[in-house]
């Protein structure tokens, strides 16, 4: 297996860090449980584009990165400070290197040239 693309073993390590960061910093409730699942998400979609790079995978982790970056508001655990701020910051770290393997990614940049040559007045 040849790596494509260095962000996905940082969203790897990200994800490895979300699954076990419940336990590591004493999360309970829906905090622990949802940086659990979507470190699982965020594992899964980075062992996917080690695998099989595509830039696709890459907006599947930037979507998950978007969800944990909003999860406290959304989930109501905004007003647990630790809980908060390891998954907007691990959110933060997925969706920055999702966008830069977006934009690092030869296949995605030559679709995007596709799309404005064929959409785009000239």
């Amino acid at each position: 297996m040849r790596v494509r693309h260095w962000q996905d073993i940082a969203s790897l390590a990200v994800g490895v860090w979300l699954l076990v960061s419940p336990w590591a910093l004493g999360l309970s409730g829906v905090a622990a449980v949802m940086t659990a699942v979507l470190g699982a998400a965020v594992v899964l979609f980075a062992v996917e584009g080690l695998w099989l790079p595509s830039y696709l995978e890459a907006w599947c982790e930037g979507g998950v990165g978007l969800v944990l970056v909003l999860l406290p508001w959304l989930t109501g655990f905004a007003n647990q400070a630790l809980a908060s701020r390891n998954s907007v910051l691990a959110g933060l770290f997925v969706l920055l290197f999702a966008v830069w393997e977006m934009v690092d990614d030869p296949e995605l940049q030559s679709r995007w040239q596709a799309w404005r040559r064929t959409h785009l007045p000239h």
